[in-house]
């Protein structure tokens, strides 16, 4: 068993994380100054991972009280502890079930907090329904935007900035980004080449499209399921074969969700599915495969070591599962997620924006709203001016 890192290890991977992110070190030096947080509690529902670490960090420079937990299933103990060290509240471990998850979540909403960086909307719907007064916050996934513009807009009386709907996170994090974390991160658990086989990515959004395009470049072949008329156009004449899930599924090897959307591959997918199929998923909820519907039609689980697992369905068929159906790049040992400088950039928004909602709440309307297109601007030049390539 391979033991867990030590304070001093993860200080080690924090500082080479750190030194990556340009962006959020220099708005973290000016927070040391401005102190836009001064007074006010910041609760935190992110993936506790390293390079959350920094953005948490920077928040506290910034004079916040910082209470924070991590995703169900994604979860870095090591970093938790680091965070605790380094006086936040950090809660949770990567063993969490959905439940003590979910207890977690409700328990830094009730700790009376100023300004929410919310993940997924969880936050959000927790402190309508305990109707706990807050300034604002921010948003990160596609997930969340949904839920608040969804089931949660006519409830939400305080400002919610979307960095998902910035495209700074689009082009970067969304295609770039998950599309390189997912196709590692896909290497990494099952140490198979992609060369020779057909992936079905499900969902042409900007992180469908960056997973196509990755997946396609490394040598598969790639099909897209996609509903949506224009991206399924788009998907067509960018030269993938498209078609639906229950079309396309019978001739894949490899499966990849990225659509928010829950049960994408539910029953119907999966008894179409080929034997020996591979399936991941790539959206921010565990919901996306229905693996409550897998487990329904196996007759036995076979763990296949770190994040993998076979499911031999009761026909003889086998499904092989990534992480459960969880986030399959913050998933297994020694995640990676995006990379450094895609969520320098994004957590540059989300730094930038909490302090527009805690200096300048009173001018922004409520509800879910873009990032500010000035914020968007100025990280944009200051990202493109820092590239090795572009710096003077």
């Amino acid at each position: 068993m391979t033991p867990a890192p030590s304070l001093d290890e993860i200080a080690q991977r924090i500082l080479w994380t750190s030194s990556n992110m340009h962006l959020l070190g220099a708005i973290a030096d000016e927070f040391d100054a401005t102190q836009p947080f001064t007074g006010l509690r910041i609760v935190v529902s992110l993936h506790l991972e390293v390079k959350t670490a920094v953005l948490l960090l920077a928040l506290q420079r910034g004079g916040a009280e910082v209470v924070a937990v991590g995703n169900y299933g994604t979860t870095q103990d090591d970093v938790v502890a680091y965070l605790i060290e380094r006086g936040i509240d950090a809660r949770g471990t990567h063993a969490d079930t959905r439940d003590t998850h979910l207890g977690h979540v409700r328990s830094i909403v009730e700790a009376n907090p100023d300004l929410l960086l919310d993940n997924g909307a969880d936050l959000t719907a927790f402190a309508i329904e305990h109707g706990v007064a807050v300034l604002g916050g921010t948003e990160e996934t596609t997930s969340g935007h949904n839920r608040l513009t969804g089931e949660l807009a006519a409830s939400v009386d305080f400002p919610m900035i979307v960095i998902n709907d910035s495209p700074l996170k689009a082009i970067a994090e969304n295609k770039h980004a998950v599309g390189q974390s997912v196709y590692e991160s896909f290497l990494r658990h099952t140490n198979l080449m992609p060369q020779g086989k057909r992936t079905l990515v499900i969902g042409y959004g900007w992180c469908g499209r960056g997973i196509a395009q990755y997946f396609r470049a490394n040598g598969s072949t790639v099909m897209v399921a996609e509903p949506d008329e224009i991206k399924a156009l788009e998907a067509a004449l960018d030269g993938f074969q498209v078609g639906g899930v229950i079309d396309l599924i019978p001739t894949a090897d490899i499966v990849i969700t990225a659509t928010g959307v829950d049960h994408v591959v539910g029953e119907t997918a999966l008894a179409a599915a080929p034997d020996g199929v591979l399936a991941g998923n790539a959206g921010h909820f565990d919901r996306e495969i229905d693996v409550a519907a897998l487990d329904a039609v196996t007759a036995e689980r076979i763990p296949l070591g770190g994040a993998l697992e076979r499911h031999v369905l009761r026909d003889g068929r086998t499904v092989d599962l990534i992480a459960r159906g969880r986030m399959l790049n913050l998933a297994g040992r020694q995640p990676k997620g995006n990379s450094i400088e895609s969520m320098d950039l994004g957590f540059a928004m989300q730094a930038r924006s909490l302090e527009r909602v805690a200096t300048r709440h009173d001018e922004l309307p409520p509800g879910a709203q873009p990032v500010p297109d000035d914020i968007n601007r100025s990280l944009a030049r200051a990202f493109v001016a820092g590239m090795p390539l572009n710096a003077g």
